[in-house]
């Protein structure tokens, strides 16, 4: 088939996708900015706080992925031409929040009993704890965010989230400036400012994606329907059904990052350190694919509404061309600057040179990374996710973390070898979601 006939397709993912993608790397980009401050700071805060956000990443992606449920489910009703439902889901999405977001919030504070003893060393604990406790606070308005933006995706406006996230990140930059070094007269307050700024930059991003659903009429009027619709049992039921396994399979795949970090610790503060800057430095393309995952699973959904199965087939096809060449063109990049980029960083030769090696390995799993994450945003939009679940459950749990492992500390590979276990685990589930795309397609085209 000629490429031709997804000209339109591209063009239309991505005006959707421009958004997400920005709203994405916005996230990442605060992160890497973190990093980039506070590794100036010190290398043991960059490894303190390298240890606390993976930690605390995988507890907080428990309710980011359930809220995900909601976008798929908004979409169908929109595409079926049903807005008395999809303010329902809107609705019931709130009602199911009240009792997530502090179900969560508990969840994240209970583990800070847990850090002492995740085998770090105990300078990266004592600064590690206190900051863990600044991102615990930092959840409710986070996932009340979360919530918001997830509407406004399964609505079709991804502009709002863009804005509230990159206004919220302009914040956050002048807060560490001033708290992390004792700048604009604040007291000098090293890894711990950098908590305080994070708790203040995201109670403003639900506030401000808020003030501009008020402001758009469309979005408006469906906040209005929300008066004459019932939050109702079933509608939560059907959230959970689809956000559960998401969130499942978002916590499996995080928490083979996570689990690696504390391994990383194990060897040290330097390769703690590298592993931060480096892991930052692939999720930052990975949040670029992820984001026109997210504008595909928006129109896939539509589609199906739409009971529109010919594009839909050429909606899947265009996002999996779009994210394989840009994951491969950024692949291709760690390769040839993987000396250059962590000095955007650290001045800390050590961790400069393992960095690089680690980026070597970011290189060959790009492409992995893209296929699998486009291949999710497919199926999301089917509502397809219980396999997707089962299949990170293999891929990273069953075998790269074992492979992480063995590589690591069995074959000597120190580093490198824990990156050899995500090469493993990104690929097989690359390949196994992709034959899983395949086969929904195919039963849909029939």
């Amino acid at each position: 088939m000629s490429l031709k006939i997804y000209l339109p397709y591209y063009g239309r993912l991505l005006r959707l996708a421009l958004p997400l993608v920005l709203t994405q790397a916005g996230q990442l980009s605060i992160q890497l900015i973190d990093n980039a401050m506070v590794g100036r700071y010190g290398t043991d805060e960059l490894a303190a706080a390298a240890f606390a956000n993976n930690v605390y990443l995988v507890v907080m992606l428990l309710g980011m992925g359930v809220f995900i449920g909601i976008t798929p489910l908004i979409g169908h009703a929109r595409g079926s031409k049903h807005p008395f439902h999809a303010s329902s889901i809107i609705k019931s999405g709130f009602g199911l929040s009240v009792f997530l977001i502090p179900c969560i919030t508990l969840i994240a504070w209970s583990v800070t009993w847990v850090l002492p003893y995740m085998g770090q060393t105990e300078e990266v604990v004592r600064l590690a704890v206190p900051y863990y406790g600044t991102l615990v606070i930092a959840i409710v308005p986070f996932l009340l965010f979360a919530l918001l933006k997830q509407i406004g995706e399964g609505l079709g406006n991804t502009f709002v989230a863009m804005v509230a996230t990159l206004v919220a990140n302009l914040l956050k930059v002048v807060l560490n400036y001033a708290l992390i070094f004792g700048n604009l007269g604040f007291s000098e307050m090293g890894l711990m400012g950098a908590g305080y700024a994070t708790i203040i930059s995201r109670i403003a991003m639900p506030l401000l994606i808020f003030a501009g659903f008020m402001v758009l009429k469309p979005i408006r009027h469906y906040f209005s329907l929300m008066r004459k619709v019932r939050s109702t049992f079933r509608e939560i039921l059907n959230i959970l059904r689809i956000g559960v396994p998401i969130a499942v399979q978002h916590v499996l795949e995080v928490s083979a990052f996570a689990i690696s970090a504390v391994m990383m610790g194990w060897m040290g503060n330097v390769p703690l350190a590298s592993h931060e800057i480096a892991i930052g430095l692939a999720a930052f393309t990975f949040m670029v694919a992820n984001g026109v995952a997210m504008a595909t699973t928006i129109r896939v959904s539509f589609q199906i509404g739409a009971r529109n199965f010919v594009s839909l087939k050429r909606v899947s096809v265009s996002a999996v061309h779009l994210v394989l060449v840009f994951m491969g063109l950024c692949g291709l990049c760690f390769l040839i600057f993987r000396h250059e980029l962590p000095y955007l960083f650290t001045a800390d030769r050590s961790v400069i040179l393992q960095t690089a090696s680690l980026l070597a390995v970011a290189a060959l799993f790009q492409i992995f990374d893209g296929l699998q994450v486009i291949c999710l945003g497919i199926l999301r939009g089917f509502a397809d996710v219980k396999v997707p679940m089962f299949i990170a459950v293999i891929s990273y749990t069953i075998v790269g973390l074992p492979v992480s492992y063995l590589c690591a500390f069995q074959l000597k590979l120190g580093p490198e070898g824990i990156w050899c276990g995500f090469l493993v685990g990104l690929s097989l589930a690359g390949i196994l979601l992709f034959l899983r795309i395949r086969k929904k397609i195919r039963s849909v085209s029939n």
